[in-house]
């Protein structure tokens, strides 16, 4: 309100904000004089002109700051969609490490377990062809021992009748 009564209106250019000349407009219908016997009240009509013909000018800042506002945020909510998106991507890229690396250790063990087998198989096989061939080698040795003992008997029997013998001359 000025000095006289009157309300200078507030425009865009003062950094006015729809609320505050809305907030203008409600001080000046309460503050205005109420005719008798009425809910009436005379208000300024160029004064309330003037405060919806900033209203008026003030509506479009205020629906391009809404704007601005919402763009922001979709900004803000399209990063944070392409943000989520790559850690969504990473995490992927991450499991199939680890089951890529899982799947070599598994084959690994599996590799290592065909390995163990056969090598245990092979010391097996060749541990019965060492016992084969030395129960071959036993079994020879027990022949010539036999056709030696034979000869041994033989030698000593042949002794034994030589000794036994009268002489002769």
């Amino acid at each position: 309100m000025t000095a006289h009564g009157t309300t200078q209106p507030a425009t865009q250019e003062d950094g006015a904000s729809l609320l505050a000349i809305l907030d203008e407009l409600v001080t000046l219908v309460t503050e205005a004089r109420q005719m008798p016997m009425s809910a009436s009240v005379l208000v300024n009509r160029a004064e309330v002109m003037d405060l919806l013909a900033a209203a008026k000018s003030v509506v479009p800042g205020e629906i391009q700051a809404a704007d601005d506002v919402l763009a922001g945020a979709e900004g803000v909510l399209a990063e944070a969609r392409e943000r989520a998106a790559r850690v969504l991507r990473e995490a992927e890229e991450q499991a199939e490490r680890l089951v890529s690396e899982q799947s070599v250790v598994a084959l690994a063990e599996e590799r290592s377990a065909q390995i163990i087998a056969a090598a245990e198989e092979e010391a097996a096989r060749l541990a019965r062809n060492a016992n084969d061939y030395c129960d071959r080698q036993l079994a020879q040795f027990e022949i010539d021992l036999g056709a030696i003992t034979k000869q041994v008997r033989a030698g000593r029997d042949r002794l034994a009748s030589l000794t036994d013998a009268p002489a002769r001359d």
